[in-house]
């Protein structure tokens, strides 16, 4: 994994050149939120990503695919988060900051 900071802008240019296998694996929607969207990362710091998949294409395997997938374009440990897991109490803050990167159109 690369050892420099990851910014805003490298995170949406890496997530968009891998748009086609991200798409896939039944991804309808992914967005970031966090540190790297905020441009407050360091070295250490993972990346936030929120996704929905394609109720049809949502299985374990898709989303550990979709996990390692982002570990590789990204450079770094990336923390995958779907819509339907998200906290009662941190959830609607996330849904607030997210930011789409990728979205069904």
């Amino acid at each position: 994994m690369d050892g420099g900071t990851l910014t805003r802008e490298q995170a949406i240019e890496r997530l968009r050149s891998a748009e086609a296998a991200i798409r896939r694996l039944g991804v309808r929607r992914l967005a970031l939120f966090g540190s790297v969207l905020r441009n407050q990362a360091t070295p250490a710091s993972d990346v936030d990503v929120l996704v929905e998949f394609d109720p049809a294409m949502k299985t374990l395997d898709s989303f550990m695919e979709l996990a390692f997938l982002l570990d590789e374009v990204l450079g770094r440990r990336v923390d995958v988060v779907t819509t339907e897991a998200l906290s009662p109490y941190i959830g609607p803050h996330i849904l607030r900051e997210a930011e789409d990167v990728l979205r069904a159109t």
